[in-house]
Formats: structure tokens, C-alpha cells, sequence
């Protein structure tokens, strides 16, 4: 911040467009050019985002959903890879502004934050220059004159710099950062740079900072008044993420004073560990596109203050930019709030894949000074952020001698920070070894330096990146209902010294609001747009949906990221994962509760505990004597009101069963069925047959009836509707093109017995694919017990199961369980289980066994592309009620999961927008012996064997009944 006079010139600007880099002509930057014609848009924005009138017609209209408009692709570029020309169809934007400048002005600076893709400049009619680097401020000395002023800018949406800036977004041309005038005088401060270090061993801060001009360097608290380029060594407090003290300052000439924020800390990598502060630092890290659903890449301060306040109520500690500088406000915030900042400069060459990486910049010495350029800009605007740990020199570029000349500028302007490059294999540009999505093997290998060599890597590169820190700078891809496998990764990355942690992709999804032809709003990917290339639904694929409505797999995020560590069995374990502060900031309570209802709660005490001390402190409470279950919960919560949360938020929390006191109950019968067992009696023809209080049709042994409620079930099902990470990337790990192929989705059913055995009923089937000689066969034992009937289930699999002529592949169903339809006045959903959020047996560590009430449809995640989703493992009871129906209860013997929906796995799979699903008029109720996990493999490894559906023989047993209405109890973790 300064106290020189800054005009911001955002606001309406004129804008008219053209179809090609020759725009509207050579007219429209003269003052007496007339633009009341024009259309008007707001600076800063995407021009594909406004109402403007495109090349031809004669009224402004949305370009949203035309290829004129956003244009989404992953790796391919948009235009032909001919560098650095590009085509003659170029959209080019032609911005006016006319401005008044106060008298008295002497020189100024005109400065843009950000302008996609290239943008040319006048003044008055004065041509001041042109830059690329979208993500990139750029400024010009700016001869303005007291009153009237005009600004041209003309912005064509290709460019030379587009062939750098591939990455994986979509492509937004326009004025979308903020543009200002800044006053300039002859000892103006043009530039100052803040060196802040700090001694770990003695405590003391050393605070010099140079300046362009003679200036006063002034700190009250720290009791610091110094000429600029001067030293002092001060006791001060360091800053990190998890304490980000910051210093406030002025640095002060005749006829300027600039405001500083200092954060004293130092950054080092000591034998093969990166520390702060000499203290190792664990990244708890997501990547950050910047975007917003209406917006774009153009976000206001309130946004992204919202966005850090999520963060950091979700255990992250770091941000990764990918992969270009942010607004510098977000780094500003930063320091504020406390996050560490990997910042990657503006450079990506992903589609020359495409090419074989010929031609590829990174090894064009001809593109040498742009890569400098670009790089210069990053860090000079922000080398005084103290949240800026580790500049990284780009993404997915592969290698080169361009890379060679950059690292070696940062390493003489700024060797306070270290240097990250992911994509070279040599790593000699990197002081990290980094890989993106390696399965949890390949990343316990690296955590014990054992990992494999590169193919075509020397001896000496390879030794020392066994010796480099490990930054895991892409992993579990958030891409629909995902990712799984969180705790396992945070598991592995805690392993080891030398993990500094990772980053999860991505913080939000980049989909835009939109309407449909009915009115009605859904949420724009790239598959929308009718463009090619185009990268679809890829662009889905954060923990934040568009809205920044947060997913169910942020709540996970939260749990595999916890920095205090809480469990719970015989006595309570407690250990203190911060980097550097103490736990003092935190309280904790316990509570107490038998099968969700409470029993009991209190404070723990708990001394402060240092980074990475534990303590194992006695149980402050016992169950009591009542049959059920008895858990204890024990959450570390904020003591006191935070910048970034209120007093009484959730850190942290552990769970465990104190003990399981079952009521007595007489053991079910012992099933000795197996696959080769035949029944060979015909079906019973007639009137329905009743076992209890339910009705059975005599012919299939389906059930038609319980009590007063009419329902039909149960179907051995082994479908779900895929999720993407079903879907695999690009034909690998595609296991729904496996289940479609295979008939996996569209079993037959063929029922072979069934038979009265005393007061009960047996039902035998087969369920199959067509055409396909595997399947499953099972049988359906339904019981009498008081006013309830039970069922136990025996299932075998049949047959090679295999996807034989594609590949002899396994083929492995998603679920294995049964189906039911119910009738649609269901309404409300009561649980014991797991909750509140869906879980899977891969995703599953932020869902605490409680009691939890929830409206079924709220049971449904609205992923913007339809999917698997609203799974509920460990489920002791459920309860169905409705207004006008009978409650319907199945208990676990133990467990089971459930989903319940207005609408079949079937046309949730063929539904492309949340607006295609349309009640039934029935609810479907799963309930699951076994669901695969989710896994990441929309952009990662294959789902992990011991999260899958095991082709083995199986029993399970559930219990049904219809108890009278009782009140519900609230949910005890709402809000988590």
C-alpha cells in the first residue's frame, strides 16, 4: 500500500468486438473518435462473460455457450500448434475509457493487473507499448494530462503467449484483472525489497530492506528506524502459516510512504528436509484455479477471503497457484490469514504432447526472453510476501535451456526461497523430486528413497533426487464423487521426513451458471460449448462445487488433514501435528453416547503439547450399564475467536467404541447353503404367501407387501451409476466401459426356487449378464421373528468372471446388495450409522457413527454431472417415514449401507444434468452388503484392490420391521 494518489480506472469501459487483430481500425484510440455505439462492459471482467455484440449483428447478446464464447480444454490447444503465429479468425476486443485526472498531477504509472491474452496500448492517441503474459501485471509510464484522458486497449484473445499458457482452463480473454494510475514524483518509491530472516537458535529477526530512492525505514513495535539498505537484529516472532505475525512498517522518502507488512522467517532444505524457521513444514495443500461461476478468473476481495476462510476451517495450510501468479490481493490475504504459497509462474506447454514436443518453447532458445520475462514479473511483484515459500518455474512443460536460464536469474535475484519444477525428469532446475497422482505403493517407496529410476536419467541426477525433499504437487483428483483413499495418502506423507507434503486437485470446480432451453440453471462445463477441442467435464473437478457450495469430499479433506491427532480406544491419544505452535490455542471436550443418543460430556484436560508431542491421557468416562452401543467422542476446538473462525470451531475430533452391549436376542439359524447346492422345487402357484407380516408373490418369492406398506423387492443388484473416477482418463482404469460392455449394468434374473420351510420362506435365483456365462447366485431365507421379519442372504459368485472376447480382464461389480421400491410419500430418513455426509469405504473418516435425520432428498449430492453418490456405510438402523405411510425399519446384523432416491440407478446414469432427474413417484432404497471406493482414477492410479467388491461367497442378514412414529433425534454432528 501506498499514500501516493492512485485512480482506479476500473469500472464501464466501451468495448466493441471484431473477428480478427485488425479490430475496429486505427481510429478508435483518437480523443475525438465517437463510441456511443459501442457496447458498455465492466473492466474488470472476460468479455465472454458479458452481453456484447459479436462480428455481424446489431444487438449485444451472451456468448456463454457458443464457441465464441469460454472455451474449455485440458491439453490440446484451441488453435493450431504453429508457433508463434496464430490464426487469421483472432477475436479482438477494443476497449475505450475516458478519464479525468485531478490537476496537479506530475508523472504516473499505468498498470495492469491482468489482460488474457495480449493487449496493445495508447494514451491520448499515444501508443505506449503492448505485453503478453495473461496472468501477469504489466505497466507504462503514462503521460497524462490534468481533465480529460482517453485509454485505448485493444485485446486479441490469441497470441504468441497463448502457446504458454495451456493450462487446463478455460480460455477467457479480456480486461479481467484491475487497471490504475499511480502517481509518480522524483523520489517516488518505484520499488523496495523486503529481506525479513530469522534465527530459529537465538530468536532474533534480521530486517534490511532496499529501496530505488533514499528512504527511511521505520518499525514501532520492533523499535526499528533505519536508512533503507541498512540491518537491524531484533528478538521477533517468526511468521508461519500456523502464526502469521506480521510487523507493520512504513518505508518513507520525501514525497512517498509505502506500508509494510513483515513476516520474519527463513527457508531452508537441510539434508533432504525443507523447514521454516527450523522446523520442518508439512503441507496440508490444495491447487487454486482462480474462478468464479459468473465472473470467471475475475474475483473480488470478498470471494476470496471466503475461499481462505474455507481453507483454513478445513485443516489446508497451503496453496498451490496453479498455474500462473493470482490477483496479488490473494497473496496479501495470505499473509494475513496464514497460508503457505508454492507461487507457479505463468508457463505451461501441455499440448505439445501432441507434437511429440517438437517445437516445445522450453527448448527454443527464441522464446528464452519471454520465459525471463515472465518470470521476472512473478517474482518482483511479490518477493516480499512472506507466504511465498517456493516459487515454482511452471507446469507440465517437459524440459529445457530455457528453464536452465530462469532458474538461474531466481537463484541470483531471490536465493531466500526454493525452486519447484515437476515435469523434468532430470529435476536439475528443482531443488523438490515431485510427481503428480502416484498410487499409495509409489509414494511409500519415495518416502523411503527407494522409488523407481527414470528411464533415460544419468547415474548423478538420479542419486541426488533420491536426496532432494519430496513435494507431492498433485494428487487425488476431486473430480465428481472423490476422491478417495485421502487418509491413506495423509498416512503415507506423515511417514516420512522427507514428504513436505502435497496438493490436492482441485480447490473448485470451473463450471459457469447457466440456463437450459427450459429456463432452467445448471452448471456449464466444457462438453456444453459446441467446440473442439473440448475438454468436457474435466474442467468438474474440485472440492468446492461452481457455487462454492463445499462437496462432501471437503469434509474428508478436513478429517485426512487434521493437525492434531485424536484417538480413542482404552485410553485417549493425543498428538500435536503443527509445524510450530503449541496447542494452547485449543480446548477440548468429550461426549459420550450410547447407539447416537447422549449420555454424557464434559471438558479434558489437556496440557500444552509441542509440535509433535503426544500424550496418552485415561478415559474421562465409562459406559454405562444399558444394552448398545457406547461411543466417545473427543474434539480440540478453537479456545478463542480466530481471523479465520469463531471460538468453538471443530480442529480436530476422535471416536471410538467404548463397548457394544447387545440386547439379548436369540441367535438366527446357521446357513450351511453353497453354490453347488440345487433346489429343485417348483415355484407355488396361487394366492400370495405370507411369512409374518409380510406378503410374498408365490411365484417369484419377491416381496409385495409388509404390513400396510406396499413395496417390491428385493433385486440383487450390482449396478451403480458411474462415477468419473468409474470412468478412468482417456481408456485407462475405465471400469464403467467394463460393466457396460460385459452387461454388468443390466442383469437378467431367473428365479429357481422357492420353497415353504416351516413358518418361513427360501427363495433361489441366478443373476446374470446376457450373454455372458458368469453371475451370482443367491439365496433369499426370510424368517418370522415377533412383529419382524429377518432375511439372511447368501450370495456366490458363478462362473469366470471375466470380460472375455475384450481382454480376459476380472471383472469386478461396483456393489453387491439388495434393491427394494418403496412407495414416494417416504419422505425422512433416521439413521444410526455413519453420517452426515455420504460415505464410502474409501471415503469414509469424516463420517462419525451417530444418529442423524435427514429429508431424502436431501440425501442426494447434486454433482453437477449425475453419479453414484448418498452412500451411507455402518448403518445399525434405519427408519422410514412419510406422511400417510408406515414407518418402515431394517436393522443391521451387524451393519449394512444404504442410498435412498426418488430416481433408479439407472436414470441416474443416463442423466446428464441434475434438471434430467425426475421423481418417480417411488423411492429407491439400496442396501449394501459392499460398494467399491471411489478411488481417483479420473486422473490417477487404479482403484486400490482392497477397496473393491471381493468375488467371494458372502452372508448378510437384515431385519425389517414397522414401529410405531417416534420423535426424531437431532443429528449431534450437524454442522462438521
Amino acid at each position: 500500500m501506498t499514500d501516493a494518489r492512485v485512480l482506479s480506472l476500473n469500472g464501464t469501459w466501451a468495448f466493441r468486438l471484431s473477428p480478427t487483430a485488425a479490430g475496429t481500425g486505427e481510429e478508435f484510440m483518437l480523443d475525438a473518435f465517437d463510441d456511443s455505439t459501442w457496447d458498455r462492459v465492466a473492466v474488470p471482467s472476460h468479455w465472454v462473460l458479458q452481453s456484447v455484440t459479436p462480428p455481424g449483428e446489431t444487438s449485444p447478446r451472451s456468448l456463454l455457450g457458443t464457441a465464441d464464447g469460454p472455451r474449455y480444454t485440458n491439453t490440446a490447444y484451441p488453435i493450431p500448434i504453429d508457433p508463434p503465429r496464430v490464426p487469421d479468425a483472432n477475436p479482438t476486443g477494443d476497449y475505450r475509457l475516458c478519464f479525468t485526472v485531478p490537476d496537479g498531477w506530475a508523472n504516473a504509472v499505468l498498470r495492469f493487473q491482468g489482460v488474457d491474452s495480449c493487449a496493445k496500448v495508447w494514451l491520448n492517441g499515444e501508443e505506449l507499448g503492448w505485453s503478453t503474459g495473461s496472468r501477469l501485471p504489466f505497466e507504462f509510464d503514462a503521460p497524462v494530462r490534468p481533465g480529460k484522458n482517453v485509454l485505448a486497449v485493444r485485446v486479441h484473445r490469441w497470441s504468441a503467449g497463448s502457446y504458454l499458457e495451456d493450462q487446463d482452463m478455460w480460455w477467457l480473454p479480456g480486461i479481467f484483472r484491475d487497471v490504475e494510475l499511480i502517481e509518480r514524483t522524483v523520489a517516488s518509491i518505484d520499488d523496495h525489497t523486503v529481506h525479513a530472516g530469522f534465527d530459529h537458535e537465538t530468536g532474533m529477526g534480521t530486517l534490511r530492506v532496499d529501496a530505488t530512492t533514499e528512504a527511511i525505514v521505520e518499525v514501532p513495535e520492533l523499535g526499528i528506524r533505519m536508512p533503507a539498505g541498512e540491518s537491524a537484529t531484533v528478538a521477533a516472532e517468526p511468521w508461519s502459516a500456523e502464526h502469521p505475525r506480521l510487523y507493520r512498517g512504513t518505508l518513507r522518502s520525501p514525497t512517498e510512504t509505502v506500508e509494510l507488512a513483515i513476516g520474519f522467517r527463513t527457508v531452508a532444505i537441510v539434508d533432504g528436509v525443507l523447514t521454516v524457521n527450523g522446523h520442518r513444514v508439512f503441507f496440508r495443500g490444495v491447487n487454486r484455479h482462480e474462478h468464479d461461476w459468473e465472473t470467471g478468473r475475475t474475483l473480488d476481495t470478498a470471494t476470496m477471503v471466503r475461499d481462505i476462510q474455507l481453507m483454513k476451517r478445513h485443516n489446508i495450510n497451503a496453496v498451490r497457484t496453479s498455474h500462473y501468479p493470482p490477483h496479488p490481493e490473494f497473496l496479501r490475504l495470505c499473509d494475513e490469514y496464514g497460508l503457505w504459497v508454492v507461487e507457479e509462474c505463468d508457463i505451461e506447454t501441455h499440448g505439445f504432447i501432441y507434437t511429440e514436443w517438437e517445437g516445445n518453447p522450453p527448448a527454443d532458445e527464441r522464446w528464452k526472453d519471454v520465459f525471463l520475462d515472465r518470470t521476472r514479473r512473478m517474482v518482483e511483484r511479490d518477493k516480499n510476501r512472506p507466504s511465498v515459500v517456493i516459487w515454482s518455474l511452471g507446469n507440465e512443460s517437459e524440459g529445457g535451456e530455457n528453464f536452465d536460464a530462469v532458474e538461474g536469474w531466481i537463484r541470483d535475484r531471490d536465493p531466500s526461497r526454493p525452486i519447484h519444477y515437476e515435469r523434468d525428469r532430470t529435476y536439475h532446475n528443482s531443488d523438490f523430486h515431485s510427481v503428480m497422482y502416484p498410487s499409495l505403493d509409489d509414494l511409500e517407496a519415495i518416502g523411503r528413497r527407494e522409488e523407481e529410476p527414470f528411464e533415460g536419467v544419468a547415474d548423478d541426477d538420479d542419486r541426488r533426487r533420491r536426496g532432494l525433499p519430496f513435494l507431492l504437487c498433485e494428487y487425488a483428483h476431486a473430480m465428481g464423487n472423490g476422491p478417495g483413499s485421502l487418509v491413506d495418502y495423509a498416512g503415507i506423507l506423515s511417514s516420512s521426513d522427507r514428504f513436505c507434503g502435497g496438493f490436492i486437485w482441485e480447490w473448485i470446480d470451473h463450471g459457469f451458471r447457466a440456463l437450459d432451453e427450459h429456463g432452467r440453471e445448471f452448471v456449464m462445463h466444457g462438453g456444453d460449448v459446441a467446440a473442439t477441442p473440448n475438454g468436457g467435464r474435466y474442467c468438474l473437478d474440485g472440492l468446492l462445487f461452481a457455487d462454492r457450495t463445499p462437496s462432501p469430499a471437503l469434509a474428508e479433506v478436513k478429517k485426512a488433514y487434521e493437525p492434531i491427532t485424536i484417538s480413542v480406544s482404552d485410553v485417549v491419544r493425543i498428538r500435536n501435528g503443527f509445524d510450530a505452535v503449541r496447542t494452547d490455542q485449543l480446548e477440548f471436550v468429550w461426549r459420550l453416547e450410547r447407539d447416537g443418543e447422549p449420555s454424557g460430556s464434559g471438558a479434558l484436560a489437556v496440557p500444552p503439547l509441542r509440535p509433535g508431542e503426544s500424550l496418552t491421557a485415561q478415559l474421562p468416562c465409562r459406559p454405562g450399564i444399558d444394552a448398545g452401543e457406547w461411543w466417545l467422542t473427543v474434539e480440540a476446538r478453537l479456545a478463542h475467536d480466530a481471523l479465520w473462525a469463531p471460538a468453538g470451531h471443530i480442529v480436530a475430533w476422535g471416536q471410538g467404541r467404548l463397548d457394544a452391549r447387545p440386547a439379548v436376542r436369540e441367535a438366527p439359524p446357521v446357513n450351511a447353503w453353497t453354490v453347488n447346492e440345487r433346489e429343485r422345487a417348483a415355484p407355488l402357484p396361487g394366492e400370495p404367501l405370507r411369512v409374518g407380516d409380510a406378503l410374498f408373490d408365490a411365484a417369484s418369492g419377491r416381496m409385495l407387501r409388509f404390513g400396510s406398506i406396499e413395496l417390491d423387492g428385493p433385486d440383487l443388484d450390482l449396478r451403480r451409476a458411474p462415477t468419473e473416477n468409474d470412468r478412468g482418463q482417456g481408456g485407462r482404469n475405465d471400469l464403467a466401459t467394463v460393466w457396460h460392455r460385459t452387461g454388468l449394468d443390466d442383469l437378467i434374473a431367473t428365479t429357481q426356487s422357492v420353497t415353504r420351510e416351516g413358518n418361513g420362506l427360501t427363495v433361489t435365483g441366478r443373476v446374470a449378464p446376457a450373454s455372458q456365462p458368469f453371475g451370482l447366485r443367491y439365496r433369499f431365507a426370510w424368517l418370522v421373528e415377533d412383529d419382524a421379519v429377518e432375511l439372511v442372504v447368501d450370495v456366490a459368485f458363478d462362473g469366470p468372471w471375466s470380460d472375455t472376447p475384450y481382454g480376459h480382464h476380472e471383472v469386478v461389480p461396483p456393489r453387491l446388495g439388495l434393491l427394494f421400491r418403496l412407495p414416494g410419500e417416504y419422505r425422512s430418513a433416521a439413521w444410526f450409522g455413519r453420517g452426515p455426509n455420504e460415505s464410502y469405504v474409501d471415503s469414509c473418516a469424516s463420517a462419525a457413527v451417530g444418529r442423524y435425520v435427514a429429508e431424502i432428498d436431501e440425501l442426494q449430492t447434486p454433482y453437477p454431472y449425475p453419479q453414484e453418490n448418498g452412500n451411507h456405510l455402518d448403518t445399525r438402523v434405519l427408519e422410514l417415514t412419510g406422511d400417510g405411510c408406515a414407518p418402515l425399519r431394517v436393522t443391521g446384523d451387524p451393519a449394512f449401507a444404504f442410498t435412498a432416491r426418488r430416481w433408479s440407478s439407472l436414470a441416474l446414469a443416463e442423466a446428464e444434468h441434475p434438471a434430467d432427474l425426475v421423481d418417480s413417484g417411488c423411492v429407491w432404497l439400496n442396501l449394501d452388503h459392499a460398494q467399491q471406493g471411489l478411488g481417483s482414477a479420473s486422473c490417477g492410479p487404479a482403484l486400490p484392490e482392497q477397496y473393491r467388491v471381493p468375488l467371494e461367497p458372502a452372508s448378510w442378514r437384515l431385519r425389517f420391521s414397522s414401529p410405531r412414529p417416534v420423535p426424531p433425534v437431532p443429528p449431534p454432528f450437524a454442522g462438521r
